[in-house]
């Protein structure tokens, strides 16, 4: 869902992504092998984690060619464990597809990137499985490493993008961009 950012931020990727239909909705997908392994393998790791509610933010961070964040799409998660299998699973998926529909209208809401960005994803947990936990819990805790992302000088300028309340989950999306006060700083913008 979060990696048609990537798509809009990055479009002259040109055979990465490919339009398809998910609930209903356009969006863009993943079709270059390396990109789609990677998309995955993140999406896969994270799962056990956000299911035990252990993640807090999932963010997408584009940097420029000295990794200094430029932009950052944050998902704030929050997923209710004592809900059980009481999943309306319709309420879901109507929740979930108007948050796709805001998604794909949010590109201007961003600016321009230089052709030298890059981006990652970084997982944002609120702890990680504590010792004595299962092995397999342990290993999969020991696969993601610190992000060496600089952090900007100053707070950072919040644009709200679309916030959901389906239980037994609760997203928030929004953009985060240097404060005004660091662009002025910033000699090359």
């Amino acid at each position: 869902m979060f990696f048609g950012w990537i798509w809009i931020k990055h479009n002259a990727c040109v055979g990465a992504f490919e339009r398809r239909r998910y609930m209903n909705i356009v969006v863009q997908k993943a079709v270059h092998p390396q990109l789609a392994d990677y998309i995955h393998s993140v999406i896969t790791g994270l799962l056990p984690f956000i299911q035990k509610g252990l993640v807090e933010r999932v963010v997408v961070i584009f940097h420029d060619k000295d990794h200094v964040p430029l932009e950052k799409f944050v998902f704030k998660l929050a997923v209710n464990q004592s809900y059980g299998s009481e999943l309306e699973e319709s309420s879901l998926e109507f929740a979930l597809r108007a948050f796709l529909i805001k998604l794909t209208v949010a590109g201007p809401l961003t600016k321009p990137l230089p052709s030298d960005s890059s981006w990652e994803i970084t997982a944002y947990f609120r702890s990680l499985p504590a010792d004595g936990a299962k092995d397999k819990e342990e290993d999969e805790a020991r696969l993601w490493i610190p992000t060496d992302t600089k952090a900007w000088m100053q707070p950072p300028q919040i644009t709200p993008i679309k916030s959901m309340r389906c239980d037994p989950l609760k997203m928030q999306l929004y953009l985060e961009q240097p404060g005004p006060s660091a662009e002025a700083e910033d000699p090359a913008s």
